[in-house]
């Protein structure tokens, strides 16, 4: 089984978050719509998953039974799970471009029947937390020792179902089971605070009975660690509440709308944004 090795080298981590942010920024403005600013918040997390160490899993087998699982439960950031799961091998990165064209299987959320790699079609938001469960509770009576990994908008957090999912999860300890908040403080009509605010966060799981941890997500060494931690606490699901910047690490490109939420860069706005990019530490 050629299972994906990961690294613990931040350079070369950062190196491969900075291929992805390029691949979402390019993907988005040539199908003239998507998400870039939700998809950019969450690279670290993902490259952190996939790439480093924390996710176990077989691009030339994907179904394998033993695999780890992510589920993108903000599926409106599909872009970023694309340009991961190119950069993982699972198709040519060539391919990217198709992104919501006709006939490809990149389509404006993730589709579980189209391309290898998906574990979930997702996009209603507040649903990838229950399937989520349904996963850890399946590898768990499988006998695997899988894990499963859910990523959850912080605007999406207003759903019901989210903490109806958290309940459950706790009541079957499944410590096999770890939520990631991107926590990027917008949602579609506005910032989060304004449209319902729940922070502080991390409390919030705890009083469900989860582990809880508070990071800032877009710094790629916090993240490895939490997932660290969250890999060696038993007993209980583990909830990571990534502080980041939606857009990030784009100022100058996104104008004076730091939510941008739902529009590509133009072309002009898309050279600058990959200027910004190749700048960042």
């Amino acid at each position: 089984m050629a299972v994906f090795q990961g690294t613990t080298d931040l350079a070369q981590l950062k190196a491969r978050a900075k291929t992805i942010r390029k691949d979402i920024i390019e993907s988005t403005t040539a199908a003239g719509s998507g998400h870039p600013t939700s998809s950019l918040s969450g690279v670290e997390v993902l490259v952190a998953l996939y790439f480093g160490g924390y996710l176990r899993f077989d691009p030339k087998n994907p179904t394998w039974p033993q695999r780890d699982r992510f589920i993108l439960s903000k599926g409106h950031a599909a872009p970023l799970l694309y340009a991961v799961l190119a950069e993982a091998g699972y198709f040519p990165r060539e391919q990217l471009v198709t992104l919501r064209k006709l006939g490809s299987p990149l389509e404006g959320h993730p589709n579980v029947r189209r391309l290898p790699g998906i574990e979930a079609s997702t996009g209603s938001l507040g649903q990838g937390l229950s399937i989520g469960v349904g996963h850890a509770l399946a590898t768990r009576l499988d006998g695997f020792d899988s894990r499963t990994f859910v990523m959850i908008g912080d605007g999406e957090l207003d759903e019901g179902q989210v903490w109806e999912a958290a309940m459950s999860a706790q009541k079957y300890k499944l410590d096999n089971l770890v939520a990631i908040v991107d926590q990027n403080g917008y949602q579609q009509t506005g910032p989060t605070a304004e449209v319902l605010d729940l922070r502080p966060v991390a409390p919030r799981w705890e009083s469900f009975g989860w582990f809880a941890q508070e990071i800032n997500g877009n710094d790629q060494c916090e993240v490895m660690q939490a997932l660290e931690k969250a890999r060696q606490t038993k007993g209980k699901p583990s909830a990571i509440v990534a502080k980041t910047v939606k857009g990030w690490p784009l100022k100058a490109s996104l104008g004076k709308d730091p939510n941008h939420h739902g529009k590509p860069l133009t072309a002009e706005e898309a050279k600058l944004a990959i200027e910004e990019i190749e700048k960042a530490g």
